[in-house]
């Protein structure tokens, strides 16, 4: 039996177990519950999951001698299972949020997930078992904020490596399952409404767009307008006088839609956030052994995020009068009111074919992710202005999509099984019409102004797009030899093809004189009105690639082949060793506005990448597991990328870096684990990655621009510990009737303990971007012993509920805990940036009742009752800079929905 497809599509028959054994239902375990009950409350009887490898236990688990209730208990790997049930419990509307209740992943920007401390660029998203591409302009991988809970039959977690999976896998890897055909016909509606104490009903800023933002598609408003096409069409820099005359250019300045995305409005009482769904399925039974499943979801939210606080960047160390070193804040500080309006549709459509011990899948799936923004900022920047007091204003929109088909084969010819993968997904992010204003102070006038040549003040404008696109295909076979042990040989290969174009074009307006004093004091739509363009010969000029490259393409073609063993050696010990052989070519190609390339990256490599796994059952239920394996890390495609990026969340301007290098990692577990009831355990986890040139994110400043970029630190440990506990407590005993007859307590705990240190040498050297590509020695830009950037020392995940056996009743406390983590190192030797996640307190109720023949569910949450603000900040001997602070609030919302 395949270690990675031990859990695949996982069917667990403990009724008909226990009945042939003679089993008896453990003392003073709650009694069956009824139907809704049990769909919600027992996920280990029946979890959909489709992962690599193949398929050769038809649907079922049957262990000789015992019957075995934990789903996780039975695979060779270390991996948490969450089921719909299990998601449901959180009340998490998309994965990210359900995905940081696991031990040993925590979500950062809350969207991507960290295993065990290590970057987003250490875990591996995949769904149904096929890699995905990337709306992200900064990243390679998937943020898992997409995906909306309400499409996902299962989230699987897997820590230790199997030759099965990609070799990059240096944390683990996340494989989402989509739902597919139902057992029974169904049909749910469900709508919630929803706010926050810093957003709902408070003052906020919005522009007003389009007409049909609030679908979260534009109406054509924010396309590029013909003359601006036509001068891309060009390929030349949009400059006048070089390639095109002064009228032209006023004409294309002219064209570009104003007042709609230039004038921010206040909104002093912002709306709700609201959202539905719907979703149904079900299965026709075409023949004996033949059945067809249908299977379709639609769902739409429209939410609200205000954000205000303070930013800034310190000027560098000063002396105090003690003449201690502190940091000096004067180099930018500006406090900001920021608001998004997000708007999410997503859509399902699976069809599955079983027939006799056979099944096909084909699933689509599409979502849409769209953010508008409108923030203002005030402050002073010293480093490049002065003392005068500057006012910013941004407008953006963000539009975010992947559409993925995927075909999935998996076929059990006992005792030969095979399955297929083929996936096609393509990912876009448009941002049209990016618009910076900045205006400055004048003692002359009494008022802010914005002459556009002055510093401090000036408009920029910029229409950046993605498109990535992934291929891939993967065939796994596996055969379960005729010995009286369990041994099964399983091999595979698979093929990923994934392309990126990126391109950003931006543009400064220009007087071509002096603008009267009377004009640089009006409102930004008035500013750059069609009057003034050509009343005062406004122009745009174009400052593409100023920075970097203005577009670059990117690729990386991946084959992998490997084999496995997954054998019982002698009673009550398993084994499970393969090894992958991969090989990887990546590039990164800059391009100048003719496509013309600019030189590049291009990293070739092959792999040869060994797993093993032991595991040992020391008593019933009881095991204990050791693993070693090998797996890489890639650098994205981002990092390698020189083209400039500002990221609108922390303000800053990303930069990569074209002289990365994949990383290496030898990675250890070993884990003791205790099954003591069904759905219930006890773990302790110990666990060590060493890491060969780790990509770090650092940051340098340049004319008082904060950029961050990154660069491959020489080596670095990463080790620690994870517990975790789920335990039920039937509360029949305190009451043989009434509340507490049918009701449990549940207690989830996990805690990881992980600790990281960077280690550099006399001699160690890496490349960073602004060494132009010559070494430098590594302890001008890392110091020995610090941690790895985004790793928490402490992670804490505790869930305290109530729930019914007999109906749909759950009422949960969830904590959530991160203790301090790196997100930057510092510039020039400054200290390091440090995010503080903190505490966070969350309640969830579910409540289900039926309706005639309706079988209905309300659900209330209460998300961040500590009021836990997000705080990143940098620390010298008592003095403090807020690089990025603001209140957060709570969030309230309450949900209704019914299952016909």
């Amino acid at each position: 039996m395949t270690p990675s497809k031990k859990f695949a599509t996982l069917l667990l028959c403990t009724s008909a177990l226990g009945a042939t054994q003679g089993l008896a239902q453990t003392a003073g375990q709650p009694t069956a519950p009824s139907d809704q009950a049990q769909s919600e409350q027992a996920p280990a009887d029946q979890v959909e999951i489709s992962a690599p490898g193949a398929d050769d236990f038809a649907n079922e688990i049957v262990v000789t001698g015992r019957n075995t209730p934990n789903i996780i208990e039975n695979t060779a790997e270390v991996i948490s299972v969450l089921s719909a049930a299990d998601i449901a419990r959180t009340g998490e509307g998309d994965i990210a949020g359900a995905l940081q209740r696991v031990t040993g992943l925590s979500v950062v920007g809350g969207r991507f997930v960290y295993v065990r401390g290590l970057g987003e660029r250490y875990s591996l998203a995949l769904l149904n078992g096929s890699p995905l591409p990337s709306p992200e302009p900064l990243r390679r991988v998937v943020p898992l904020d997409l995906f909306p809970t309400n499409i996902l039959a299962s989230s699987v977690v897997q820590k230790t490596y199997s030759a099965n999976y990609p070799g990059e896998f240096g944390g683990g890897v996340i494989n989402l399952t989509t739902k597919s055909s139902p057992e029974e016909p169904f049909i749910e509606y469900g709508i919630s409404i929803g706010g926050n104490t810093r957003t709902t009903g408070q003052l906020g800023y919005t522009y007003y767009g389009s007409r049909s933002d609030v679908t979260g598609f534009d109406d054509g408003t924010r396309d590029v307008p013909a003359p601006l096409a036509a001068a891309f069409a060009t390929g030349n820099p949009i400059i006048a006088g070089q390639n095109f005359t002064r009228r032209q250019i006023q004409d294309i300045t002219a064209s570009l839609v104003n007042s709609r995305t230039n004038l921010i409005q206040r909104n002093k009482n912002i709306p709700p956030d609201v959202g539905f769904d719907i979703s149904g399925g079900k299965t026709f039974e075409l023949g004996d052994d033949l059945s067809l499943g249908v299977i379709g979801a639609f769902g739409y939210k429209h939410g609200w995020s205000t954000k205000g606080g303070l930013q800034q960047l310190a000027a560098g160390a000063t002396l105090d009068a003690s003449g201690k070193q502190i940091l000096e804040p004067n180099a930018s500080n500006f406090r900001f009111l920021s608001t998004e309006n997000r708007i999410v549709v997503n859509a399902l459509l699976g069809l599955t074919a079983e027939f006799n011990d056979h099944k096909l899948r084909w699933t689509n799936l599409f979502i849409r992710d769209s953010l508008k923004e409108a923030r203002i900022q005030n402050g002073t920047d010293e480093s490049n202005v002065g003392t005068d007091l500057i006012s910013k204003n941004y407008t953006s929109w963000f539009e975010r999509q992947l559409v993925n088909t995927q075909l999935v084969g998996e076929f059990n010819f006992d005792p030969l099984s095979l399955d297929f993968r083929a996936s096609y997904a393509r990912s876009d992010r448009e941002s049209p019409y990016e618009r910076v204003n900045s205006y400055r102070f004048s003692s002359a006038y009494n008022d802010y102004f914005n002459d556009l040549r002055t510093n401090g003040t000036g408009s920029t404008v910029a229409f950046s797009d993605l498109v990535d696109e992934v291929k891939s295909a993967s065939l796994d076979l596996a055969y379960k030899l005729p010995f009286d042990r369990d041994v099964t040989v399983s091999a595979g290969y698979s093929y990923l093809d994934n392309t990126r174009n990126s391109t950003r074009r931006d543009f400064a307006y220009r007087p071509v004189d002096a603008l009267p004093g009377e004009v640089t004091q009006q409102r930004p739509d008035f500013l750059l009105s069609d009057f003034n363009v050509y009343s005062f010969n406004i122009l745009l000029q174009e400052t593409s690639g100023n920075f970097g490259a203005a577009a670059y393409d990117a690729g990386l073609r991946v084959h992998g082949g490997y084999a496995q063993v997954d054998a019982e050696l002698i009673d009550d010990l398993r084994l499970t060793v393969g090894a992958r052989y991969e090989t990887g070519k990546e590039f990164v190609q800059p391009l100048d506005l003719k496509g013309a390339s600019l030189g590049g990256t291009r990293i070739s490599e092959n792999y040869f990448l060994p797993a093993a796994t032991i595991t040992y059952d020391v008593a019933q239920n009881m095991q204990i597991r050791l693993a070693a394996s090998k797996t890489i890390a890639r650098p994205q495609f981002r990092e390698l990328a020189p083209q400039q990026y500002l990221d609108s969340d922390s303000d800053r301007t990303f930069f990569g870096n074209p002289f990365l290098a994949d990383s290496r990692l030898t990675n250890y577990d070993i884990r003791y684990e205790w099954y003591f009831d069904k759905d219930q355990r006890l773990s302790f986890a110990g666990f060590a990655k060493q890491i060969k040139k780790p990509i770090e994110t650092i940051a340098f400043q340049q004319g008082g621009t904060f950029f961050t970029t990154f660069a491959n630190a020489p080596d670095a440990l990463l080790y620690g510990a994870e517990f975790e506990l789920q335990k039920y407590f039937a509360l029949s005993g305190l009451s043989e009737a009434g509340f507490f007859a049918s009701r449990r307590a549940v207690v989830i705990a996990n805690y990881t303990y992980s600790k990281s240190k960077i280690n550099v040498g006399g001699g160690d050297t890496t490349i960073p971007v602004t060494s132009n590509g010559t070494p430098v020695p590594a302890s001008q830009i890392f110091t020995d012993g610090t941690p790895l950037t985004g790793q928490s020392k402490h992670l804490v995940n505790l869930q305290l509920g109530l729930e019914d056996t007999d109906k749909l009743s759950q009422q949960t406390i969830l904590i959530t805990y991160s203790s301090d983590r790196v997100t930057n190192r510092g510039p020039g030797g400054q200290p390091d940036l440090i995010e503080k996640p903190g505490l966070q307190l969350d309640f969830v109720a579910r409540q289900g009742f039926t309706i005639g023949n309706a079988e209905m569910e309300l659900k209330f949450e209460a998300r961040n009752l500590t009021n836990q603000d997000y705080e990143e900040s940098q620390m010298l001997n008592g003095s403090k800079i807020f690089n990025n602070f603001y209140k957060r609030g709570r969030s309230f919302s309450l949900g209704l929905s019914a299952k016909f």
